[in-house]
C-alpha cells in the first residue's frame, strides 16, 4: 500500500529541532488543509520574519522583511495573497497588486508605529519644513504613503536618503529608526515621536545582562531600538541584515534584539548556531494563527479594499523606494 506523504510531514524537516514532534502534530491538519486551499483558491501566503514557525516554515511561499515582501509581491501570479503579517504590510500588498483579492487573516493586526501619526501631522510637518522631503517608513498606513514623497525600510532607509542628495529630510515616523540612520550619515532628519511596541522596551541593561549571562555572544539590534541599545550590539541591521550576518558570519551564539519569532525561524536554518533568546512578543503578529489564515482562505474573509486616489498616491510613494533600493 503506498503512503502518501502530507505537506506537514516534509515542512516538519525544516523546524524539526526547534518544535517538538509532539507540538507538531497539533498544527499537521491546518497545515494540510491550508496547502489544499491554496490550490483550490490560487492563493499564495506572504509571511514576515516574525510568523511563528508553523506559519513561516509550514505553510509560507514568499517570506522575508518588508522588503522582500514589497518586491516579491510584483512578481505573484496568484489571483490571491494571503498576507501573514500586519495590516499595513497588506495595504501594501494591495497597492502594488491592484488587480489582486489581498487578504489579511486576522483584522486586529494592526500595528503602534502605524497608528502613531496621522496625516494632518504629516502635512503639519511639511508646513514647518518646507522643502524637506518626506521619508516615510513601509510601517505606515497607505493614507501616510499617500502624504508622502518615498518609502523606506529598516533595509534601505540609509540608501533611500543619500538617493534624495538634499541636506534636510523629513523621516517619519519612527523616532529611533530616525535618529539611527541621522547617526549614519550628514543629513539632517527630523522625526515624529512614534516607536515600535516591541523594540522600544529593549534597553542597554537587557544587551549587558546577556553578554554577562553569555560569554563570546554576538548581539545584533534592529535598527527600530533606542539609540543606546544599537550602540551596545555588534551590529545592527533588519530582520533580513540578520539573517544574512547569521548566515555569513556563522557567530557561534547569538542574540536577536528584536521580535521573539524571528530567532525561532533563523534558528530552523543553522541548527549550528546557539541562539540567545530575549523575548519581546509583538501582540499583533502573534494574532496571525493557523486557524485564521486557513478561515480567510475558506470564506475568502477580511479582503483589503483601498481608496483609488489614496492609492495612486500611495503606490506613487512605494514604487519610488523600490527604484532607489
Amino acid at each position: 500500500m503506498t503512503t502518501t506523504t502530507r505537506p506537514s510531514d516534509l515542512a516538519y524537516a525544516a523546524v524539526r529541532h526547534v518544535i517538538p514532534e509532539v507540538e507538531w502534530a497539533t498544527f499537521a491538519d491546518d497545515i494540510d488543509a491550508i496547502h489544499a486551499l491554496k490550490r483550490e483558491h490560487d492563493a499564495v501566503i506572504l509571511a514576515h520574519n516574525y510568523m511563528t514557525p508553523e506559519i513561516f516554515h509550514g505553510v509560507a511561499d514568499i517570506m522575508g522583511d518588508s522588503l522582500a515582501l514589497a518586491r516579491e509581491a510584483q512578481t505573484v501570479e496568484a489571483g490571491t495573497i494571503v498576507l501573514a503579517g500586519v495590516r499595513f504590510m497588506a495595504e501594501t500588498a494591495k497597492l502594488l497588486n491592484p488587480g489582486k483579492r489581498v487578504l489579511l487573516p486576522d483584522l486586529r493586526s494592526g500595528c503602534s508605529l502605524a497608528e502613531s501619526i496621522t496625516p494632518q501631522q504629516v502635512r503639519d510637518l511639511r508646513a514647518a519644513h518646507p522643502g524637506a522631503p518626506v521619508v516615510t517608513y513601509v510601517n505606515t498606513s497607505a493614507a501616510i504613503k499617500a502624504e508622502s514623497d518615498i518609502c523606506c525600510t529598516s533595509g534601505n532607509a540609509l540608501k533611500v536618503i543619500e538617493a534624495l542628495g538634499v541636506p534636510e529630510v523629513i523621516m517619519i515616523p519612527d523616532q529611533y529608526l530616525a535618529r539611527n540612520i541621522a547617526a549614519q550619515t550628514g543629513v539632517r532628519v527630523i522625526t515624529h515621536p512614534g516607536a515600535c511596541e516591541v523594540h522600544e522596551r529593549f534597553t542597554p541593561l537587557d544587551i549587558i545582562q546577556i553578554r554577562q549571562g553569555h560569554p563570546g555572544v554576538t548581539i545584533l539590534a534592529h535598527p527600530e531600538c533606542p539609540p543606546n541599545v544599537v550602540a551596545e550590539a555588534d551590529y545592527a541591521g533588519s530582520t533580513a541584515q540578520m539573517q544574512d550576518y547569521v548566515e555569513r558570519e556563522k557567530p557561534a551564539r547569538v542574540a536577536l534584539i528584536t521580535e521573539c519569532s524571528m530567532s525561532d525561524n533563523v534558528a530552523a536554518a543553522h541548527p549550528d548556531v546557539d541562539f540567545v533568546r530575549p523575548c519581546n512578543l509583538c501582540p499583533h503578529m502573534k494574532r496571525n494563527t493557523l486557524q485564521s489564515i486557513r478561515a480567510a482562505l475558506e470564506h475568502g474573509q477580511h479582503e483589503v479594499t483601498l481608496d483609488p486616489a489614496t492609492s495612486d498616491a500611495a503606490r506613487r510613494s512605494i514604487e519610488r523606494m523600490l527604484e532607489v533600493s
